[in-house]
C-alpha cells in the first residue's frame, strides 16, 4: 500500500500499483481482528490520498476517484466473502463432527444399556431369590447356576458389543437376532419370570437391522417385566409378515407381595427403544393394559440397512 501511495505521488507506474487488489483480497480473507477498524483506516487513507493528489494538480476527476475506490472496496468484499464462506464451512463441519460424536455416544450408551441392564437385572432377581432357598439346597444350587450362567452371557454379549465398536476387529461383529429369542426367553425363565414365546411366519431374507431391533424390544420388555412385575405371567408374540416384524410383549399385573423393591431404572429403556424403532421407520407403543399389566407393541419394517 505504501508503494502504491508513493507511485501515485511520483506519477510512476509501479508493480505495487498492480497488486493493491490482491492485497485487499488477501487482507479480507486472512485478517481476523479489528476488521472494521482496518477497513475504516484504509478508506480514510484513500480519501486523504485523493485529496493530496488533487491538491498536487492531479488530472483525475472526482467520479474517477470514486470509481477506483469502489473497485478497491469490491476487492475487499471478495476477500470478506471468501472468509465468511470458509468460516461457515468450518462451523458446519464442526457441527457435523459434534453431531456424529453425540450420535455415536448415544448409540454406545444404548447398546450398553440393552446388554448390561438385562443381565444385571436377571442376576439381581436370581440372587434375591436365592436368599429364600437356603432350606432347599437343590433349588439353591440351580439358582446359583442360573446366576453364573447369566454372568457368562453378560460377558459374552459385552465381548460382542466391543467387537462391534472396535474398528480394528477382523470380520463382521455378530449381532443378536430373532433367532436368539428362545435362548433369551429361557434365560428370563431361569430368573424366575414365567414367559411364553409364540413365533409365526418366516423371517425375511434381507431383514437389515430389523432383526436386531426386534430382539432389543423383547429384551427390554422382559427386563422391565423382571424389574416391575416379577413373577407375573409374560407373553411374547413375534410375527414375521415378510414386510415387517410385529412384536407384542404382554405382562400381567404385578403381584405386590412378590414384587419386592425393583432395581432403580435410568429411564433410557423405552425412550431408547422408540429411537431404535423409529430409526428403521417403525412404530412402538407401550402402555398400561386394562388389567393393570403392561403391553409393548412394535411394528418393525424389514429390509432397512440402517
Amino acid at each position: 500500500m505504501a508503494g502504491f501511495v508513493l507511485a501515485q505521488h511520483l506519477a510512476f507506474q509501479s508493480f505495487a500499483g498492480n497488486t493493491v487488489a490482491v492485497t485487499l483480497v488477501s487482507t479480507g480473507v486472512h485478517l481476523a481482528r479489528h476488521r472494521l477498524g482496518v477497513a475504516a483506516a484504509l478508506a480514510a487513507g484513500y480519501v486523504a490520498l485523493a485529496v493530496s493528489l488533487d491538491l498536487r494538480g492531479g488530472t483525475e476527476r472526482p467520479d474517477e476517484y470514486l470509481t477506483f475506490f469502489l473497485a478497491l472496496a469490491f476487492a475487499w468484499g471478495v476477500g470478506a466473502w471468501v472468509r465468511s464462506t470458509r468460516t461457515a464451512e468450518a462451523d458446519r463441519r464442526a457441527r457435523v463432527e459434534q453431531d456424529t460424536r453425540t450420535a455415536e455416544r448415544t448409540r454406545i450408551a444404548r447398546e450398553l444399556h440393552d446388554v448390561v441392564t438385562h443381565h444385571v437385572t436377571a442376576m439381581v432377581v436370581q440372587t434375591e431369590a436365592a436368599r429364600y432357598l437356603t432350606a432347599a439346597p437343590d433349588r439353591l444350587e440351580r439358582t446359583l447356576d442360573a446366576v453364573a450362567d447369566t454372568g457368562r452371557r453378560a460377558v459374552t454379549d459385552l465381548r460382542h458389543l466391543l467387537d462391534l465398536l472396535d474398528p480394528g476387529h477382523p470380520g463382521p461383529a455378530r449381532a443378536p437376532s430373532t433367532g436368539d429369542l428362545r435362548e433369551l426367553v429361557e434365560q428370563t425363565r431361569r430368573a424366575g419370570q414365567p414367559v411364553e414365546l409364540t413365533e409365526s411366519g418366516a423371517p425375511a431374507r434381507a431383514a437389515g437391522s430389523a432383526e436386531l431391533v426386534a430382539y432389543r424390544v423383547v429384551q427390554e420388555a422382559l427386563t422391565n417385566a423382571l424389574k416391575h412385575a416379577r413373577g407375573s405371567r409374560t407373553a411374547v408374540d413375534v410375527r414375521h409378515t415378510g414386510k415387517e416384524i410385529q412384536v407384542t410383549v404382554t405382562t400381567g399385573a404385578p403381584d405386590a407381595a412378590a414384587a419386592g423393591r425393583p432395581p432403580a431404572g435410568s429411564g433410557r429403556g423405552l425412550s431408547g427403544l422408540r429411537e431404535r424403532v423409529g430409526a428403521v421407520g417403525g412404530r412402538l407403543h407401550a402402555d398400561r393394559a386394562d388389567d393393570g399389566g403392561f403391553v409393548v407393541r412394535a411394528d418393525i419394517p424389514t429390509g432397512s440397512a440402517s
